[in-house]
């Protein structure tokens, strides 16, 4: 159902910036309107400087004025032996821009599995604890 979603963010992966781990990574948000964003992992020899894939692309999308209802689907895509699952960050930025039914595809392209939002971040810290 996402094949397409998927393809461009292997098609991200190419340009990932991974000269320390060798771990590559690409994302793609896929719009209810048809539009598309792409995200690489940019690594820094400063860890704490880099950024993972999957924000790269929603970072993108919301630079564009895309907000959460908006959002189709989620494709996160690693070159690693077994699928890439997000980090804890990424999932607390999931929590904020992505409603908790929106699709998360993982691949690493042998396999690939969908989860939620919701299901990647069960418990999560929202704006609702704030108030």
């Amino acid at each position: 159902m996402y094949e397409n979603v998927v393809k461009e963010a292997f098609e991200a992966m190419k340009c990932s910036y991974a000269p320390y781990s060798g771990y590559h990574v690409g994302a793609c948000v896929l719009c209810r309107d048809g539009r598309m964003f792409r995200g690489v992992n940019v690594e820094n020899a400063s860890y704490g400087a880099t950024n993972c894939a999957e924000r790269s692309a929603l970072f993108a999308a919301v630079s564009w004025g895309v907000r959460r209802e908006q959002i189709e689907a989620l494709a996160i895509v690693s070159d690693g032996r077994r699928i890439g699952m997000p980090c804890g960050i990424c999932r607390q930025v999931f929590s904020e821009l992505l409603d908790e039914k929106t699709p998360v595809i993982l691949s690493n392209g042998e396999q690939t599995i969908t989860l939620t939002a919701g299901e990647l971040l069960p418990y999560r810290f929202s704006a609702e604890d704030l108030q």
